[in-house]
């Protein structure tokens, strides 16, 4: 039997767990650098992208239309029950939030799937057990409030750090395995 893919969330953040500030505003957040082109080059090692609605829109802000994939090299799955998309590309399928959609995803990816963004998608899946690893690009900054990295999820989890890479502009990217058993 193939082996389940992991689910890696890789996702920038504040220091006091914030992916965007108030608004949605990123503007503080780290675009250029060593750190960020690791990230961008690490992302080339995925197939698969999983979101939610919110962060998939997002992108719109940002020039992507409707029905584009933001990563074009990827099979995009983006979770809502509310989006739909005319005219989406081959690669862009939207799917209700499922349990039995994200186990058939972890299965049938060729490679890890890359768990983009979105707190609120993040905090459903870490209620159910189903983020590996989390890697978390540590910015130099405290937004006080925003969009928290896990949503509204209340559950503890230890995690086990396997890495720690610090980079010139302040940036620190830690991988962590996620550790469910408590």
């Amino acid at each position: 039997m193939k082996n389940m893919r992991k689910i890696i969330y890789y996702v920038a953040s504040s220091i006091d767990g914030f992916i965007a500030g108030v608004n949605e505003d990123v503007s503080g957040f780290k675009a250029t650098g060593n750190g960020v082109q690791k990230y961008l080059d690490d992302l080339q090692e995925f197939e698969t992208v999983i979101m939610g609605r919110k962060t998939y829109e997002f992108g719109y802000k940002y020039g992507l239309q409707p029905g584009d994939p933001p990563y074009p090299h990827m099979n995009h799955f983006i979770f809502s029950d509310s989006l739909v998309l005319d005219n989406a590309k081959s690669n862009v399928k939207v799917r209700k939030r499922d349990l039995q959609e994200i186990h058939k995803i972890k299965k049938d990816s060729k490679t890890d799937v890359y768990l983009c963004g979105g707190g609120t998608f993040a905090g459903w899946l870490l209620e159910n057990e189903l983020i590996d690893v989390l890697k978390l690009k540590l910015n130099p900054l405290v937004l006080g409030n925003g969009v928290k990295l896990f949503g509204d999820s209340k559950k503890s989890y230890q995690l086990d750090l396997r890495s720690s890479e610090p980079f010139e502009e302040g940036l620190i990217i830690n991988s962590y395995n996620i550790e469910y058993i408590i």
